[in-house]
């Protein structure tokens, strides 16, 4: 599968989703995306004192706290920001993961999970390099996309009641 063709299958999949689904895939992905080890490349002076510790509650809570909660967090990080340039790739999926998450929250808009799920495939790829004309080639994209149709699926596979 080309990565064009990957895009429109996760677009379809986000699209058929019910929202039990897309909340059940959005909090799934979101705490794969802020786990601790995406940041172990990150310098401790891309972000100040106080951005860290917004980046630590947010991460720590991102499963329970509130869309305004979690806004609170992220303009402490924003705030924060010492690199002058490109932050450290794990950093930048962190971060881009909680403000998807967030803003899904504050809006229920459908695209803010399409593009948490292109972050999550753009996230295995930056750790196994998949190659755009068959993007499925490696088992670990293989097992992200298969993680993103089961979840986004779910309710659709459900059986239908007897009789009906």
């Amino acid at each position: 599968m080309r990565y064009d063709e990957l895009e429109a299958a996760i677009l379809r999949l986000v699209v058929a989703a019910g929202e039990d689904e897309l909340r059940a895939f959005g909090l799934d992905t979101v705490t794969r995306l802020v786990r601790s080890d995406l940041l172990d490349t990150a310098a401790d002076d891309e972000l100040d004192e106080d951005a860290w510790a917004a980046l630590a509650t947010a991460r720590e809570n991102v499963r329970t706290a509130s869309a305004t909660e979690l806004r609170a967090q992220l303009e402490r990080i924003d705030a924060g920001v010492l690199a002058d340039g490109d932050l450290d790739q794990g950093l930048l999926i962190v971060i881009t993961a909680l403000e998807h998450w967030t803003t899904y929250l504050e809006e229920d808009q459908r695209g803010e999970l399409y593009e948490l799920a292109i972050r999550s495939v753009e996230e295995v790829d930056f750790q196994v390099s998949a190659d755009l004309d068959d993007f499925l080639a490696t088992p670990e994209m293989t097992a992200e996309f298969a993680r993103i149709e089961r979840l986004l699926t779910t309710g659709l596979r459900s059986p239908s009641p007897a009789g009906t």
